[in-house]
Formats: C-alpha cells, sequence, structure tokens
C-alpha cells in the first residue's frame, strides 16, 4: 500500500471558495444563479467548489470586495478546510488581489481571470492560442504591481535594462513587446481568414450563435454530419468551424464559434475579432438558447447585448430553442393557462407559449433527441433561400 502511494502521481483536484455580492438592484436568487454559473465555470476548470460566500452590499468594497467580518468567515473556513482557490464573481482590482491575497494566504482569482483560465486550456489552434495569450497579456499588464517575476524565459537579465529600471518596469516592457508581436502576428492571420471569407461568397452563409453550453455543437454535427466537440462543460468550442451543409439539394456554409457569457472580459471580445467576423459577415445568424435553463430570458439578452457590441445586431434571426428534452412543463405565463391545456399536443402547446409568439421566427427542438429536426431543416432550408445569391428551385 504505501508503495502504491509512494508511485501515485495523480495530481490533487484543487478546492474552490466562491465569493459573491448581492447588489442593490438585485434578487438573492439571481445572485445564486450567478454563483451556479460561477460553480460551473470553475468545475470546468478542473477544481472543486467546497462553499459558497454571498454578501449583501450597496456596492462592493473597494479594497476586499466584501465587508472586514464576511472577509474573517471566509479565511477562517480557507484554513480550516486547506481552500487552495478563493474565486469571486466580479473582476477585482489590483489593490483588491493584494490585500484579499494578504488576509487569505492563498490563490485568489476574479471571473474574467477564471474565464481565461478556461480559454488557455481549451485553446486548439495556434490563433485560438495566441487570442488568449494577448487576452490574458492585456488583462495582466495593470495588475503588474503584485508580481515580481518576468513572464517570459526570452527577455530579463543583460541588456533587457534601462538604466535605474526597476524589475516591474522591465516586466510591463516585457508585456507590452509581447502584447504588439501577438497583435501584428493576429492581424497577419486575420487577414488570410477574411480572404479565405471572401473565396467563399458565393455561398450562403449562417453562423451559429448563443449562450456557452446551449448546444451549438451539437446543432452543427447533427446538420453537417461532422464531429465537432460537444459536451457538456462551458466553452467546449472556442475556434470558429466552418462546415458545407447540403439540405434539400441546396448547399450553403454553416459555422460554430465560441459561445458567450455574462461578464465576458472585454480583452476576449477584443482579442476574438477575427472568429466574431464570421459572426459580423454572415448573411443570417441561428440564434440557439437553452430553454431548459431556468435563466434562458436573461442569457438572450446577453447574447443580443454581445451582438450589438460586435454590430451584428440587425442581421436576420432564426431563434431556436433547444433541450426541449429536459423541460418538465411548456413554459408558459399564467394568464395563459386554460382549462382543458392537457389535451393539447405538447409540441402545439410549445408553438403557442408566449416566447414562441414574442420571437417569431421561433424553434423548439431537441438536437440530443433529433426531436422536431425536420422542422428545424425546413426553416433553415427557407432562410438559405431568402439570403441565396442564385434562385433554388
Amino acid at each position: 500500500m504505501a508503495k502504491d502511494k509512494l508511485h501515485d502521481t495523480r495530481k490533487k483536484q484543487e478546492t474552490a471558495v466562491l465569493v459573491g455580492v448581492v447588489s442593490q438592484q438585485q434578487k438573492i436568487e439571481q445572485a445564486e444563479e450567478y454563483l451556479d454559473e460561477l460553480s460551473f465555470l470553475t468545475y470546468t476548470a478542473g477544481a472543486r467548489v467546497v462553499k459558497r460566500f454571498l454578501q449583501r452590499l450597496p456596492k462592493p468594497h473597494a479594497g476586499t470586495f466584501v465587508g472586514e467580518g464576511k472577509l474573517q468567515e471566509i479565511a477562517a473556513f480557507v484554513v480550516e478546510q486547506e481552500v487552495d482557490i478563493v474565486i469571486f464573481d466580479d473582476e477585482l482590482s489590483p489593490s483588491q488581489i493584494r490585500n484579499l491575497e494578504q488576509s487569505l494566504k492563498c490563490k485568489i482569482l476574479d471571473r474574467s481571470n477564471l474565464i481565461l483560465d478556461i480559454f488557455a486550456t481549451r485553446a486548439r489552434t495556434a490563433q485560438a492560442k495566441m487570442q488568449v495569450e494577448l487576452a490574458q497579456a492585456q488583462y495582466l499588464l495593470p495588475r503588474l504591481t503584485r508580481m515580481w517575476t518576468h513572464l517570459t524565459k526570452h527577455a530579463g537579465g543583460i541588456g533587457t535594462r534601462g538604466p535605474g529600471e526597476s524589475e516591474i518596469e522591465t516586466d510591463r516592457r516585457v508585456i507590452r513587446d509581447t502584447i504588439s508581436k501577438l497583435k501584428a502576428r493576429l492581424r497577419e492571420i486575420e487577414q488570410q481568414a477574411e480572404t479565405r471569407r471572401k473565396n467563399r461568397d458565393d455561398k450562403v452563409r449562417l453562423t451559429l450563435v448563443g449562450y456557452t453550453n446551449v448546444g451549438k455543437s451539437t446543432i452543427l454535427n447533427m446538420l453537417s454530419k461532422s464531429e465537432v466537440l460537444a459536451e457538456d462543460k462551458l466553452f467546449a468550442t472556442l475556434d470558429s468551424t466552418v462546415r458545407k451543409v447540403v439540405l434539400d439539394d441546396i448547399p450553403f456554409l454553416l459555422t460554430d464559434t465560441v459561445g458567450f457569457i455574462r461578464k465576458l472580459p472585454h480583452q476576449l471580445i477584443e482579442c476574438f475579432k477575427s472568429t466574431l467576423d464570421e459572426i459580423r459577415e454572415a448573411d443570417a445568424l441561428i440564434h440557439v438558447v437553452d430553454v431548459s435553463h431556468l435563466q434562458f430570458e436573461d442569457q438572450i439578452d446577453v447574447v443580443n447585448k454581445t451582438l450589438e457590441e460586435i454590430k451584428a445586431h440587425k442581421k436576420p434571426i432564426l431563434l431556436v430553442f433547444n433541450k426541449i428534452d429536459k423541460l418538465v412543463e411548456p413554459l408558459r405565463m399564467p394568464d395563459e393557462i386554460e382549462e382543458g391545456e392537457e389535451e393539447i399536443p405538447y409540441m402545439d402547446r410549445l408553438k403557442n407559449t408566449w416566447m414562441a409568439k414574442t420571437n417569431a421566427p421561433a424553434i423548439f427542438i431537441s438536437a440530443e433527441k433529433k426531436t422536431n429536426v425536420q422542422e428545424l431543416k425546413d426553416a433553415v432550408v427557407a432562410l438559405v433561400k431568402k439570403h441565396a445569391k442564385v434562385t433554388y428551385y
């Protein structure tokens, strides 16, 4: 047994504590839902959540995010349970990170840093890796006041420091140089990608958009009969994936893109410009929604705001409510429930919900169970015909 332990090289799973603040404008249920999402992000990153702390404050404390009493409570738990990481649901300032590290004596992350870490592990192509590295460098630059190590093996030492230059200034210069080089390399890749997109101008381009983990990749696989990674984790897809699809003898291009999320670090939106160009230059969008999620309306708002931010909100949109197999009951407003409604077929009830009427055109499907797929295909074909450069009969 001792020998087995001696040779057990398995990495211990890190434990994490989550911390959030309930503002005056928020309901406690909304703050809890935000922590649910932060918990899923933490799971995606590979850590295990052992405790959650919420505190109602008019606004986060300028020095420590939470109040002194709550900070002491968190610190006691961290020591008692030997917690590895404390993760905060909002972006922390450099001074807050420094103060929290001194008080909690463990690794401190905020939501943005956690998302960047997930992106770093999920990036597969050279372009995605450079985009994530650029976002991390831009996030890190204003936070260097607490760091005393150089961020590259190829810089620092003899010949890199100016007269009287401190180590922190050297680190800043190293990061700025890295940012400049990454931006230059990404511009070259973006030009190549733009050339490829121009070469596809003869075909209609549809792009899948939506909140992360709503089933976009599953829909792409189903329509294109391909095998793009699709799993029940956030940000399973980072790189744009383009597939040629033929439905009813009509060819078109279908693109899967990175999922959106609330409080998405602005560095990522900027750095994933070339990926988001696939959305901006599409003929129409297919907005996929996880209708089984309790906060799916908020997720729709997040996607719509992000589309507006990247100036793609005026494009034609087909709304696809996915995962109806996970719905216990169709979505209904209280005043819409009528006597004898149980006799109406389930799919007809879905089509008569307030969400379907408010967001027409809308399709209800289960990509995983292949439910109502033909109606989705018919709607997609109609969308392609509407924007085709040639006439299909």
